[in-house]
């Protein structure tokens, strides 16, 4: 019986231990080797990987002109599911690393290697020799120690002390992602005329309205990378890279990327109007772009500003005075404190995340603003404000874009602030955009406003995605909100000259238009613009003509708080209401030069205010609409009726393409004649001279 037992004993270890040894190790199995025994697999490996090598790698041409003779470096790993990912490439040329780095990414995923039955890391090192040598011709010895085992088993705190450096490992050339991600190009009028023909070419299933657009949006079209490799100055030093080519910061891995910039708007000026010396703005800051993944992608700007501008600018900005100690609001920048005795400091920063999880839909929160149209100035919405809180849906489908909008808006109004904190007001707009055909393209729009209240915060009525608002306003009650509609229209007359227009309606009375009496409740604007592409056959010369005209009291509300407004400015025309305006432009460039020129001839009515008459004439959309002299006879420009013209000329040299830094002199002239005098109209004369060195990133308006 002990003979019989200690022979069961000694069976049993025998197979413990043969199957302990089958299992303890075994290397990952290139496809194609599943058929051979244990001991074979690793040749099998290492030549199906040279294989690949030989029949896939193309040396570049930087190398065979310098007739190189050499190795190029690579450690790699096979991970656990099997996948082969490239740890570190050493070659003399980076073009040659690059190329590794393709051919290692085409190789096919493996039978991950195990031990003790559960699959693990294995890390190789391999030695690629230029000019390429056929694995055929090598002998087997040879063979066998061109790949060498670097690890072969996982050792916890081997592979957490190697993490940090395993990510400068996977650290590659930048291959200027955000060119195809879906980050928004910064809005300026004056860069989008650079791709504006080519998205409104006939043929194109494009939407040009809601902005700002994402490049992956664009880059159908346009080829931003052609751009800016057109624009190269030749330079081999670092510093000089920085300067003209690249981003300060540019980094790539594996899965992200980011960029970052310093941020300038440092100028000087005169305004031949003004009382004190010179006029100026500093402006220091950083904008990082960058992506995780293919689908999500962030952008952030941070802004340090102080400034003191043209007198009239300076009067206007004080004239937005929020509840508080502060002085002003910056137009289009925000609230500004006082630093020293005539000038303002205004910080700013604007932020969004953006992310779409398939190919028809992206979805942006973030920190900004937006614009609808295809002119200079929106109608329905624009972005003259400070930025605000937002969430984006842009979804596109066949010859449709359609866009919906929340936002956060405040009104800083004294009479409406109630212990120290601003009214929160909400804004929901939805606009679809349909290509009706290769030439005409047609928007609905359609938005509404409501305020914070005791009873009613963020109402979730207006997450409705679906067309239309106005049925729900009139559940809620007409007036728990501000809705208005209205309509655009593009049509593409040849791929040099398009045609647009938008109509805005805040309020219709069909009887009262059949009584030709001009009634007030008519609140609605228009606008008819052209754009001639490459004129008179100029190359990336843009003409531009629009007219614009709002009637009185449009944008307004009889509760306040509900108008069209944010932190006192419109949201839709800079002007407010009731006035009208004829726009030309001219737009060039050419290379690194660039040049702009621009005439706003207005008029526009204001209010008296000289304490007999107090009353509403429709100008100012932050005045309720229930104060106005009279029902009847309601005209554009009533009040103190006003011409207004502006000019502007501006024109300098892209010193960075991809962060858009640009030296730049402009020269303004502004004539605004009141028909009457009051203590806050006066008629003047405004010459303002200034130079300076910008990144251009959004719209600075100044033709108030």
């Amino acid at each position: 019986m002990k003979q019989l037992f200690l022979f069961i004993f000694v069976l049993t270890q025998s197979i413990v231990f043969s199957q302990t040894s089958d299992t303890y190790e075994k290397s990952p199995v290139f496809p194609g080797c599943e058929s051979q025994p244990i001991e074979n697999l690793k040749s099998c490996f290492n030549n199906k990987i040279n294989t690949h090598i030989f029949n896939t790698l193309k040396v570049p041409q930087v190398a065979i002109d310098d007739e190189y003779k050499g190795d190029v470096k690579v450690l790699f790993e096979v991970d656990k599911e099997g996948t082969i990912h490239v740890l570190y490439v050493d070659a003399v040329y980076d073009e040659l690393k690059d190329e590794v780095k393709r051919v290692f990414n085409e190789l096919p995923k493996t039978i991950p290697g195990t031990y003790n039955g559960n699959p693990t890391y294995y890390q190789y090192s391999l030695a690629i020799k230029i000019p390429l040598v056929n694995p055929q011709e090598v002998t087997p010895q040879t063979a066998k120690e061109t790949i060498v085992d670097v690890k072969k088993t996982v050792d916890l705190n081997e592979v957490v002390s190697n993490e940090y450096d395993s990510i400068n490992n996977n650290i590659v050339k930048y291959q200027k992602l955000e060119y195809k991600s879906q980050l928004n190009i910064p809005f300026t009028h004056t860069y989008y005329a650079r791709f504006d023909r080519e998205m409104n070419e006939l043929g194109t299933n494009s939407h040009t309205a809601a902005k700002p657009f994402m490049f992956d949006e664009v880059s159908k079209y346009y080829d931003f990378e052609a751009e800016k490799e057109a624009l190269v100055k030749d330079s081999e030093s670092w510093w000089a890279r920085k300067l003209w080519n690249e981003h300060l910061v540019q980094v790539q891995g594996e899965d992200y990327w980011f960029t970052i910039d310093p941020v300038f708007d440092l100028q000087v000026g005169k305004d031949t109007d003004a009382d004190f010396s010179t006029t100026y703005n500093n402006t220091r800051g950083f904008y990082i772009q960058g992506g995780l993944g293919k689908k999500f992608n962030f952008s952030a700007s941070v802004y340090e500003s102080q400034g003191r501008f043209a007198q009239y600018f300076n009067e206007y900005s004080e004239s937005l005075k929020a509840f508080g100690p502060d002085p002003a609001i910056i137009p289009g920048r925000g609230i500004a404190k006082r630093f020293k005795t005539d000038s303002y400091d205004y910080p700013v920063a604007e932020a969004y995340l953006s992310y779409s999880p398939a190919n028809f839909i992206n979805v942006q929160f973030g920190h900004g603003k937006n614009f609808i149209g295809d002119g200079y100035r929106s109608l329905l919405q624009s972005d003259v404000t400070s930025p605000y809180p937002f969430l984006k849906l842009n979804t596109k489908f066949w010859k449709i874009k359609y866009t919906n909008t929340w936002m956060w808006l405040k009104d800083v109004r004294t009479e409406v602030t109630e212990d120290g904190a601003f009214l929160t007001k909400y804004m929901a707009n939805h606009y679809l955009s349909w290509n009706v055909s290769k030439r005409l393209n047609i928007g609905l729009f359609e938005s509404v406003m409501w305020a914070k209240t005791d009873n009613r915060a963020f109402d979730v009525n207006y997450l409705n995605p679906i067309i239309f608002f106005r049925a729900i306003e009139f559940e809620t009650g007409q007036d728990a909100g501000n809705a208005v509609v209205g309509a655009s229209l593009k049509y593409k007359w040849n791929n040099k000259v398009n045609l647009y227009g938008q109509f805005i309606l805040d309020e219709f009375s069909l009887n009262d238009i059949k009584g030709g009496e001009k009634s007030w409740k008519n609140k609605y604007g228009y606008q008819l613009g052209a754009k001639y592409y490459d004129a008179f056959k100029v190359d990336d010369l843009l003409l531009q003509v629009e007219y614009n005209r709002v009637r009185p009291y449009t944008y307004s509300h009889n509760t306040v708080a509900l108008n069209y407004g944010h932190n006192n400015q419109s949201m839709a025309h800079l002007w407010g209401a009731n006035f009208s305006e004829l726009i030309l432009i001219g737009r060039y460039n050419y290379k690194r030069w660039f040049a702009d020129a621009k005439l706003v001839f207005g008029v526009r009515g204001f209010d008296i205010n000289d304490g007999t008459d107090n009353f509403s004439y429709g100008g100012d959309i932050y005045r309720s609409y229930e104060e106005r002299p009279f029902d009847t006879g309601v005209e554009v420009g009533q009040g103190i009726k006003t011409n207004t013209f502006n000019a502007e000329l501006q024109g300098g040299y892209i010193i960075n393409p991809v962060s858009n830094l640009k030296l730049f002199t402009n020269i303004s002239f502004r004539n605004f004649d009141p028909n009457a005098n009051t203590a806050a109209l006066v008629k003047s004369n405004t010459t303002w001279f200034s130079l300076g060195v910008r990144t251009d990133l959004f719209n600075w308006y100044y033709d108030f």
